[in-house]
């Protein structure tokens, strides 16, 4: 069946009424600029004739009801149909407190986004005829009540029998953790493992077993692209953050099941009172680098002495701006080998050596043609 269908996924948009912003002198994002952005990315995608919208997670600032109805009351207004999954600070706590929703409110707040079922995190809707979502929940509270990133047997159960009776349909995953890592030895990471779904090899080996290949997903803030044997991870970064990103996708099916996803990717390069968002917005993450730069040093796998760390760190101001950046390039040929060899390997390089610029503006070729 020939198919056809534009969407956007706009992804961690951290939403904060003015009276909610917290001021966090360490934060790299600019929850100031949340709301404006936000509308001037819908202002664009308003345009485009979409016949929807994901948003993959951290909708809002810190999981507090005025921001998450502030959401709500925005996304109905919008003239294409709108998805949501719960992200970490949607749902940071599991009973509620004076500042967040409980966990499982989550769903209630957003009836027509997705939860027309609203005792559970997780559902399957049909987007289009032939194509169906999956919105994962991947949100869960450990013995100690500490947030962990992971799916509970339950939902994987679930997933499988959903996949099952999506035989002919085309099916698209959307969870808040990443499920392919996007940086080097991510799930082992003591800084990047938290970004990962826990339990990502179980989810991607039910994927797999029924032909699902594209997953979209947030939270790490990063414009990337990553495959693990057929499997997709669109993530895209965070629109509070830099480059404050968003992305139209177009999915096309020929008449010989050829199938490919073209990916653009845009930027809000401007907001009131922020005229010049990128160049403040890179400024402001590399003003606030240093101390990301020394635990990434002093860690594993480098684990380099601190004052070596020091002396390293200040060369580094824009790494991750470049890395969020997508398509990032990195080499520092006077650093020390060992470290220049380890910053390399966050570069968009494939194992031939040739640049492989796939984050950002890129079509992927999902199936090929029958023989």
């Amino acid at each position: 069946m020939v198919l056809n269908f534009r969407f956007a996924v706009v992804s961690d948009l951290h939403i904060a009424l003015p009276h909610t912003i917290w001021d966090h002198p360490s934060r790299f994002h600019l929850v100031e600029v949340s709301i404006p952005a936000f509308e001037r990315a819908i202002e664009h995608l308003t345009e485009l004739n979409l016949d929807f919208i994901l948003l993959p997670g951290d909708l809002t600032q810190h999981g507090e009801p005025e921001n998450h109805l502030w959401l709500q009351k925005r996304l109905s207004r919008l003239p294409f149909p709108a998805y949501v999954v719960p992200g970490n600070h949607d749902v940071p706590v599991l009973m509620g407190n004076q500042q967040s929703i409980p966990w499982a409110d989550f769903p209630r707040y957003y009836r027509k986004f997705g939860y027309e079922n609203t005792n559970q995190l997780y559902y399957t809707q049909q987007l289009l005829p032939g194509v169906r979502l999956i919105g994962l929940n991947s949100n869960c509270f450990n013995q100690k009540g500490e947030q962990i990133g992971r799916l509970d047997d339950e939902q994987l159960r679930w997933l499988e029998e959903v996949l099952a009776a999506a035989k002919d349909e085309l099916v698209l995953v959307m969870v808040h953790h990443n499920v392919v890592e996007h940086l080097p030895h991510q799930s082992r990471h003591p800084m990047a493992h938290r970004y990962m779904l826990a339990n990502a090899p179980e989810l991607l080996q039910i994927l797999r077993r029924y032909g699902v290949s594209l997953v979209f997903t947030g939270h790490l803030h990063v414009q990337d692209v990553a495959c693990d044997d057929g499997v997709y991870d669109i993530t895209t970064g965070s629109l509070v953050s830099y480059p404050h990103p968003y992305r139209v996708l177009e999915f096309h099916r020929d008449q010989q099941g050829k199938e490919w996803l073209q990916i653009l990717s845009h930027r809000v390069e401007s907001v009131p009172n922020f005229p010049d968002l990128q160049h403040l917005s890179k400024q402001w993450m590399g003003d606030r680098s240093f101390p990301f730069l020394m635990k990434l040093l002093t860690l594993p796998p480098l684990n380099l002495p601190e004052t070596q760390a020091q002396e390293l760190a200040p060369s580094l101001r824009d790494f991750w701006a470049t890395i969020a950046d997508g398509d990032a390039l990195l080499d520092y040929p006077n650093f020390p080998h060992k470290v220049r060899h380890y910053i390399q390997t966050y570069s968009a390089i494939a194992q031939t050596g040739t640049p492989s610029f796939i984050d950002n503006n890129s079509t992927l070729l999902l199936q090929k043609n029958p023989e």
